[in-house]
């Protein structure tokens, strides 16, 4: 059971200023979740795969296929700056 003191050095540790009577209620709160918690330490989990969701889902993705694209005039007009054929970037490094 977490007592008051050690929430209080929590509280300290994390920088939270906390009122008596927030320490008061979260004494009461975090002690309700690890009595939960050392519940559910009491479960046999030893025939239980571990996973990282309650519930089997996957990603629905479209494989990528490389294909040209018809209209290139289209994408340079709506880049901000362009250059003959190309996207004009600003320059980010520097040639020194």
């Amino acid at each position: 059971m977490i007592d008051r003191e050690q929430v209080h050095k929590v509280a300290l540790l994390a920088r939270l200023e906390l009122t008596p009577e927030e320490e008061e209620q979260f004494t009461t709160q975090l002690g309700n979740i690890l009595d939960y918690v050392q519940q559910l330490d009491e479960l046999d989990v030893s025939n239980v795969a571990p996973t990282t969701r309650a519930i089997d889902v996957s990603n629905v993705t479209r494989e990528d296929k490389l294909q040209p694209y018809s209209d290139r005039e289209a994408i340079l007009n709506s880049a901000p700056e362009q250059e003959g054929e190309f996207f004009k970037v600003p320059k980010i490094m520097n040639v020194e």
